[in-house]
């Protein structure tokens, strides 16, 4: 990202006492006076002003980039503002007609013809891209065993041939899926940007029923809008996807008694004569086609468009086989599975939107088996098991209201929660859980500035009360001081939010203050 350069500050003026002649005169002097005329130093940072407008796009076609622009306003004793001075994101024009010269070829051919290396001989260039640096303007002559670096490439190339990544001053970055680059932002399971996992429900179960004869049995209904959908299992049967026209589901078809397998050595092949030995799972689409496994026939691995995603369909040496689904799906699916000898079980799993759950247990109704209740993000995660049959909840009483927190501002607290933890980071609240009497937070650690052991990319910081204060928000980033508390056998190592400790939400005013207070902290 841009890097904030002098010429971009704005510097207001010093202590004056010049008669104001307006109200923004008047209140300018008086700031003045509170900071200047008091003896008082004018500390931390500066103030940004708000972001300017995004630029047009870099390229008339393809992928491009915008860049839009702030300023750093601060008084001579103030601190630099914290922050980058530029911020870039993806662009998408229509794409490029056939046989239109790439970016990074223009810019080299920008040179072909003109006088380079000191002499009078000129050359035609095209693009290298074995140095090291991609995002440096490496070109190749044409006829020669030599290339040339004419500098950075334009902000907006592609880093290589086929890359999704983009140049940006010199660094190739990627894109987050905010359209920023350089941006740590990625989709949470749900599909949403920068979630929690708290839109969808996780669904998981093991398949373990077994017909009385062999044939296509019904597994699970895949819903549309599935995502991360996985089905798994190490037997001679096979997996597949089915689906059935109108939403209904087809029932189990029997091989004719005395049917056999007539198989090929590629792994395909199809049920004729005699016992079949192996046993094969379906897929098929709502249509009512099969899109794997179907009709008594064996696929090859490999993938298969289903409902609007990629099926990646794998199948070991040994009997272990895969199915494999980003989604989402557009429609619903239907897992079946050809038994041919006793069903081992059959793992399968996928995320679901919350609003799509209802009528996912409805329709699941008819396939003959209630599905696990589906966990949340916040729940941990359970054995893998046979449905059971939930017993009626009893009610729970109302808890009482928690108590408002105590007063936690101010510099002292600050310096003395800052000194005294072990551990002091930015982190964004991705879940919360309250159990008995304690309340655990999982968070996303975003930046450390104190740690006296690692830290982990994702950890949980417990909060000893069922009313934490101060309360963390879901998906807010946050300034935490933390203890690491470990017990006295050793089973348990936390990281604990005292409470009223320190927790506050991230700004970067208060960034700066956290980095002031590191310098008070004894030795």
């Amino acid at each position: 990202m841009g890097k904030l350069r002098p010429e971009k500050e704005e510097h207001l003026a010093p202590c004056h006492t010049r008669r104001p002649r307006s109200l923004w005169n008047l209140l300018l002097l008086l700031w003045t006076f509170l900071n200047c005329g008091l003896g008082g130093n004018a500390q931390g940072p500066g103030e940004w002003t708000p972001w300017g407008s995004w630029s047009r796009c870099s390229s008339s076609c393809g992928r491009g980039l915008s860049v839009r622009s702030r300023r750093c306003i601060r008084f001579p004793r103030e601190e630099l503002c914290w922050g980058d001075t530029h911020e870039y994101r993806l662009c998408q024009q229509p794409d490029c007609p056939p046989g239109a010269m790439p970016f990074r070829d223009l810019q080299c051919a920008l040179y072909n013809g003109h006088p380079v290396l000191g002499t009078q001989k000129t050359y035609q260039w095209v693009p290298f891209y074995g140095a090291p640096n991609h995002c440096d303007l490496n070109c190749l002559a044409v006829g020669h065993d030599f290339y040339h670096s004419f500098g950075r490439v334009l902000d907006g190339t592609p880093c290589s041939p086929g890359a999704q990544d983009l140049c940006v001053a010199g660094r190739c970055l990627s894109a987050g899926c905010d359209g920023l680059l350089g941006s740590d932002a990625r989709e949470d399971r749900c599909g949403r940007c920068g979630g929690a996992n708290d839109s969808c429900l996780f669904v998981q179960r093991v398949f373990r029923d077994a017909g009385a004869f062999a044939g296509y049995w019904n597994v699970t209904l895949i819903p549309e809008g599935a995502r991360h959908i996985r089905a798994a299992h190490r037997s001679r049967n096979h997996l597949g996807i089915a689906g059935s026209e109108g939403g209904g589901a087809p029932l189990a078809a029997r091989i004719p008694r005395g049917g056999r397998w007539q198989g090929r050595g590629d792994g395909q092949g199809h049920f004729q004569g005699a016992r079949a030995d192996p046993s094969l799972a379906a897929l098929m689409g709502g249509d009512g086609r099969y899109v794997l496994n179907g009709n008594w026939a064996v696929s090859p691995a490999g993938t298969y468009e289903a409902a609007g995603t990629r099926v990646v369909y794998t199948r070991a040496t040994g009997p272990e086989e895969t199915l494999r689904a980003a989604g989402p799906t557009s429609q619903d699916l239907l897992l079946q599975v050809l038994l041919q000898e006793p069903n081992p079980g059959i793992e399968f799993e996928f995320w679901l939107p919350r609003e799509r759950y209802g009528p996912f247990q409805a329709q699941a109704q008819v396939l003959g088996w209630s599905p696990r209740q589906p966990q949340p993000r916040e729940v941990e995660p359970q054995p893998l098991e046979s449905p059971t049959v939930i017993p009626p909840r009893t009610p729970i009483p109302t808890p009482e209201p928690c108590p408002p927190c105590p007063d936690t501002r101010g510099r002292a607290h600050r310096l003395l929660h800052y000194c005294g933890s072990d551990f002091v980071f930015r982190a964004r609240v991705l879940g919360r859980v309250r159990q008995a009497q304690e309340t655990r937070y999982e968070v996303r650690v975003q930046l450390i500035y104190k740690n006296r052991s690692p830290l982990r990319a994702l950890e949980y910081v417990w909060a000893p009360s069922r009313c934490p204060c101060p309360p963390l928000a879901l998906h807010r980033d946050y300034l935490l001081a933390a203890r690491r508390l470990i017990s006295p056998d050793g089973t348990q190592d936390r990281l604990l939010l005292p409470h009223a400790g320190y927790a506050r939400l991230w700004s970067p005013a208060e960034d700066s203050r956290v980095r002031l207070a590191a310098r008070h902290c004894p030795l």
